[in-house]
């Protein structure tokens, strides 16, 4: 900011007003500045326009105005540049966890600083009857799990994938994906809407962007890739940097006036309490974890996401180097950081995930000699025939195979079993970047004040005689009292409690999943709210992994939980889930929805939740006598409406 000084020292403002700005400017990013100069030029543009007299040094009436546009701009506004050509692109996003929807915010900003009129809807939000009626259509989607549509893109999808879907001879467009590489239709349905575009005579702008967990490598260069060809479709001529000489003002969120804890800037939370959940006897290792906010302003509500950043485990580390021949104090320079192999290894790349890009690099390097994949632990049910090699496993006839291969393998396996030789420069570029994991929020912060508590299922098993874990379960569940976490909290817009608390609620939770549904019931407990809350929640046995159990009965008793139906696997001879619990209740289930309820779904996405999400729509069917169709755009339409809603993973 020093040169920003030099200027205003300069200049005709007073001392008052250069510390106004100055308490503005520090806080802003490059965008947000741009779009302040618009509206500072907008504003004197206004003013000569209605005959205002210039100020030309009259203090007192440059600090009175200085302090009318200042305050305003650092409570509620900034700039967004009047467009320069009559071409509206149409920014559509289907999110999960929120990182599509803010890639697609970035794009809507760097448009309308382009000088476009920026139309910018979450998928859910877009009305399918003006998809023929566009001209320039980005869209940014992330893909959950292995190839479905995030739940707020659900309808949209599924209309452009149908009859209704019109011809778009007229449309130019392109797509951004966001995914993981670790499942095999990495960025499937990113990939699946660009071949149905075009499919429906669409122009391709550009190729569809495929972004991995380290999102801006892909984005970014795409990004600046739509604007330059959103120009060239409209004819634009403004340089690049040209700005805009008139500007309008649109809301904006209150500038922070201290430094905020964020994702890249986390808050380093002691830990209270790190205690097991589940009972003698257990095969699992589930823990409800406490950690301070105490210092940090952070707050949260229901349904957010709490963010740590882990570390791996020093003995994962160390038979990594092992297997892989490299030295620990070797010193690698990539991305601008230069840190050594141990530091690389430990703290910033992923070693317990296997991506499809990474087996592709290791395959180059391998010397194949008739060496099989082993088989995947017993409880992965399609096993890797023997005899396939590396190479031959990724070929596209293979990826049944290797999908089960990749869910049941580790980054150390594949060093064992296939060896190959690598430098360390191009092991650390080959490795996907390490990303914080993302865990429900177990409270509501109006009942813990400056704490906010987890429920964490901790993944530890042996393969071939050898431990394997993840990542952040292992980091959190050897950690002591008094410890610290790095973290984050990670608003979650789309998971949360009815405005109206008055409306009744279905919250779906087996295992882990409960997680949210516990923050939920304390926040309705503590706001004194009217509505009902019904709770299914499942696990293997009663006797050891029933999940707060003492919680939810005193909830019970007291009237703040109104019904719970349980469904415990493995506690007789029939397996019983919470879908099959859902079915026994089929009238009432319905009945509470017609009447207003809203339905949220919490746990795993693999196969609870698409086993649940059949179960409404069979309710649907059944209950209210509709079509397959008709089933299919009544939960579209509660999902539209906020009233179904999804934390999967």
């Amino acid at each position: 900011m020093e040169s920003a000084q030099l200027m205003l020292s300069t200049s005709l403002l007073s001392t008052a007003q250069r510390s106004q700005v100055d308490d503005l400017t520090t806080e802003l990013d490059p965008n947000a500045l741009t779009w302040l100069s618009g509206y500072f030029a907008g504003i004197a543009q206004e003013r000569d326009r209605q005959g205002h007299a210039r100020l030309e040094g009259n203090g007192n009436a440059v600090e009175t105005a200085g302090a009318a546009v200042v305050a305003p701009l650092i409570a509620s506004a900034v700039a967004q540049p009047e467009p320069q050509t009559s071409l509206t692109v149409t920014v559509l996003y289907g999110s999960q966890t929120g990182n599509a929807q803010r890639q697609a915010e970035q794009l809507a900003a760097d448009l309308q600083t382009a000088g476009f009129a920026v139309n910018l809807v979450r998928a859910d939000q877009y009305n399918v009857r003006d998809l023929k009626n566009e001209r320039l259509l980005y869209v940014v989607i992330s893909t959950q799990g292995d190839g479905d549509p995030p739940d707020d893109s659900m309808g949209f999808v599924e209309f452009l994938s149908g009859r209704r879907a019109p011809k778009l001879p007229e449309l130019q467009y392109a797509v951004l994906g966001l995914g993981d590489s670790s499942y095999p239709e990495f960025c499937g349905i990113a990939k699946t809407l660009d071949a149905r575009f075009a499919e429906l005579g669409a122009q391709r702008l550009q190729a569809v962007g495929t972004a991995d967990l380290d999102i801006e490598t892909v984005s970014d260069p795409w990004r600046e890739s739509a604007v330059t060809h959103a120009r060239e479709q409209a004819g634009n001529d403004l340089a690049p940097n040209e700005r805009p000489t008139g500007a309008t003002v649109t809301p904006l969120h209150p500038v922070p006036r201290t430094l905020a804890y964020s994702r890249n800037h986390p808050f380093q939370a002691e830990l209270l309490l790190n205690q097991p959940i589940i009972g003698r006897g257990s095969v699992k290792d589930i823990r409800h974890i406490e950690l301070s906010l105490e210092g940090s302003g952070l707050h949260y509500e229901p349904g957010d996401a709490l963010g740590i950043w882990p570390k791996q485990d020093p003995a994962l580390v160390q038979a990594v180097l092992q297997a892989t021949g490299l030295k620990g104090e070797e010193t690698v320079t990539f991305g601008g950081d230069t840190r050594s192999v141990y530091d690389w290894l430990r703290q910033h790349r992923e070693l317990t995930v296997l991506t499809r890009p990474f087996l592709e690099a290791h395959a180059a390097r391998v010397v194949e000699n008739g060496t099989s994949p082993r088989k995947p632990r017993a409880r992965i049910q399609q096993s890797t025939p023997e005899g396939l090699g590396l190479s031959t496993l990724l070929a596209p006839e293979n990826s049944a195979d290797l999908r089960a291969w990749l869910t049941s393998n580790q980054l150390l396996d594949v060093l064992q079993q296939f060896p190959a030789q690598w430098t360390a420069q191009d092991f650390i570029q080959a490795l996907r970047p390490l990303t914080p994991r993302l865990y429900s929020i177990a409270s509501a912060q109006s009942v813990v004040d400056e704490e906010v508590h987890l429920t964490v299922a901790n993944i530890a098993y042996d393969t071939n005689g050898e431990p394997r874990w993840g990542v952040t379960t292992r980091f959190l569940s050897q950690l002591e009292e008094g410890e610290s976490v790095p973290l984050f909290i990670e608003k979650n817009e789309r998971f949360r409690l009815p405005a109206d608390s008055q409306r009744d609620i279905i919250m779906i939770g087996p295992g882990t999943g409960v997680a949210p549904f516990r923050a939920f019931v304390q926040a309705r407990t503590e706001a004194g709210a009217a509505g009902r809350n019904w709770l299914f929640f499942g696990n293997p046995h009663f006797q050891t992994d029933f999940l707060y159990q003492t919680e939810w009965q005193q909830a019970v008793a007291k009237g703040e939980l109104h019904r719970l139906d349980l469904a415990f696997s493995r506690d007789q001879a029939q397996r019983i889930y919470v879908q099959d619990r859902l079915r026994e209740h089929a009238a009432d289930v319905y009945d509470w929805i017609e009447n207003g309820a809203h339905v949220y779904v919490c746990g795993d996405a693999t196969r609870m939740a698409k086993d649940v999400h059949q179960t409404l729509l069979d309710i649907a069917r059944e209950q209210g006598g509709r079509t397959q169709e008709q089933a299919s755009e009544w939960l579209n339409n509660l999902a539209a409406q906020g009233r179904y809603a999804r934390d999967v993973y």
